[in-house]
């Protein structure tokens, strides 16, 4: 009673009746590790389910699968979707570690400072450069968040003496190197468990853009927040390549209509509308915000530029021969989708 209480929950989520879902000819499963207040599931991923099922004349039925359901763990969004348990998945790449490396790259600290540029350099290096990481699936979409923050609860950092023996949640390798250069001591973790780890003094802070400190209540257990926009994470929205195959013509059309490029040039305002209420709940709180200044942020680039040159000797020795020119290429991306 409980899983099919599930379902026809998770059916509402995206506008659909039980006899809605039941009378379209293609029912899709799509899944997501985010909760269900997060603006990709309400902006983002639930819009883009709706208009789907408008553009095929009803002919597709999308049922979504947020963070919290069974199909809602953040380190099997990519398994799932390459084993047809779910047709489309939206996923973190650093959970688990090492399935993307080409595409890790974007989360080498100071290369981007903005959504929008993250993600338009991403789908730019998709077709030469990425794509043989998504073997088996149809990419609909990839992104990544504005500039990160360090949120931190006791300490007040400012400087990198501050982040010294600091245990801080890391999303990805290239963000755990950057702390440990840093002094810091990453601690991998899911996004959903920083919360109860912050709060028994498990962690000391986490990496995060603003979103999640109102979407995952982090106002509630931090203290201290540093603008230092050193470093993005990024995304993917994927499609089991079977799942696409066996769709009709006009179905296929009106998905690839409603992602890719269309899709992309999206990212940059919905990341700044929802990033907004994460900076407004910290206030709100009377947490401390302070910002990276243009002195310790010259000496933060000259520390990491070493750890730079090894994450990216670690991939050419992962098989990535061509690191440092995909390194490159996304460095011109920026600078070109930036200066627009």
């Amino acid at each position: 009673m409980r899983i099919a209480q599930l379902l026809v929950g998770t059916v509402f989520a995206v506008g659909l009746t039980v006899s809605t879902l039941q009378a379209a000819e293609y029912e899709l499963k799509l899944s997501h590790f985010l909760p269900p207040v997060h603006g990709i599931h309400t902006d983002f991923l639930q819009p883009w389910a709706e208009d789907l099922a408008t553009c095929s004349n009803g002919q597709v039925a999308v049922e979504i699968f947020p963070g919290g359901t069974q199909l809602g763990n953040v380190a099997k969004q990519q398994e799932q979707v390459l084993a047809g348990v779910v047709d489309i998945a939206h996923g973190l790449h650093g959970i688990p570690r090492g399935r993307f490396p080409r595409t890790s790259v974007i989360d080498l600290p100071f290369l981007t400072e903005s959504a929008d540029a993250a993600s338009r350099t991403l789908w730019a290096l998709f077709p030469d450069y990425l794509a043989e990481e998504y073997e088996g699936l149809k990419v609909l979409a990839l992104h990544a968040h504005n500039g990160g923050l360090i949120h931190t609860r006791g300490t007040q950092v400012g400087t990198m003496e501050d982040m010294r023996g600091l245990r801080i949640r890391t999303p990805s390798p290239a963000i755990s190197m950057m702390l440990e250069s840093l002094g810091a001591i990453p601690q991998g973790m899911p996004p959903g468990q920083v919360y109860e780890n912050l709060e028994k003094g498990v962690i000391d802070g986490t990496v995060f853009p603003w979103d999640p400190v109102r979407s995952f209540r982090l106002a509630e257990v931090l203290e201290h927040h540093l603008d230092a926009r050193a470093y993005t994470v990024s995304f993917f929205l994927v499609m089991n390549q079977r799942s696409y195959d066996r769709l009709p013509a006009d179905v296929q059309a009106c998905i690839d209509g409603a992602s890719g490029d269309a899709l992309t040039a999206k990212f940059g305002d919905w990341w700044n509308a929802w990033d907004a209420p994460g900076l407004a709940a910290a206030k709100e709180k009377g947490n401390g915000v302070t910002t990276l200044g243009d002195a310790e942020r010259a000496r933060w680039r000259e520390a990491l530029a070493p750890m730079i040159e090894a994450y990216l000797d670690e991939l050419e020795g992962q098989g990535v021969e061509n690191a440092r020119e995909i390194f490159a290429k996304a460095q011109d991306y920026v600078a070109q989708f930036e200066a627009k």
